[in-house]
């Protein structure tokens, strides 16, 4: 079975940081960036590394980037730039294209003219970080929707010892938890009468607004 094809355009903390994890995991990887130093620092990681404008259609096709499965535009902060490449991978068929965007008026753009997937790295890190800082039970945090995430949670001291039926977590707070790590064992859709161990990593699915008061009145430090 051939190899999916990736190419990440923009060298960057975030575009450098996906070529690298791609390329570490076997896929090949064309990594393309304007600027020759960041080329150059990926030249022996990237499958193919190449210097070039990718507002120009031509040279996209001269690269080849019809034969891609996957482009990630992670150009950093020219939107504009960013914006012309992607509608050029659609008009060139491109299966799949995932785009870094820099605020929400560009995310709208971008999906309008069709971008497949909009990430937002700087404000999804943002926000797990101030979950974190809230609490350092807090674990994780993704968004998967406007206003639904799922939460990883340390167990605090509050829930050690009682069955999810005694916390009623469902009917109090509105969230569900969907699965509880406990050392190497995962417990998936556990049951109701299982008893939350202290130190117990719980995923949460629910709407923010509840996961919020969840963790107010259930996640708290310890200290």
């Amino acid at each position: 079975m051939k190899k999916k094809e990736y190419a990440v355009i923009g060298l960057g903390r975030f575009g450098g940081s996906i070529c690298q994890e791609l390329s570490k995991e076997g896929m090949q990887v064309l990594a393309i960036d304007m600027d020759p130093d960041r080329v150059d620092d990926f030249k022996d990681i990237a499958s193919h590394a190449v210097i070039a404008d990718t507002t120009d259609e031509k040279v996209l096709k001269e690269l080849g980037i019809r034969n891609i499965d996957h482009v990630i535009v992670a150009i950093g902060d020219n939107i504009q730039s960013s914006i012309l490449t992607t509608i050029i991978l659609k008009e060139l068929g491109i299966k799949k294209i995932t785009v870094k965007a820099q605020n929400d008026y560009h995310e709208k753009v971008l999906i309008k003219i069709g971008a497949d997937y909009v990430v937002h790295p700087e404000r999804d890190m943002g926000k797990r970080i101030a979950h974190h800082i809230i609490s350092s039970n807090v674990l994780d945090y993704l968004e998967l929707s406007d206003e639904h995430s799922v939460v990883e949670v340390k167990a605090g001291v509050k829930m050690g010892g009682k069955t999810l039926i005694d916390l009623d977590i469902r009917a109090r707070y509105g969230c569900n938890i969907v699965a509880i790590k406990r050392g190497r064992e995962v417990i998936v859709s556990p049951m109701a009468t299982e008893e939350i161990h202290h130190d117990d990593v719980l995923i949460v699915i629910g709407a923010d607004k509840d996961i919020s008061r969840f963790e107010k009145n259930l996640v708290v430090d310890d200290d």
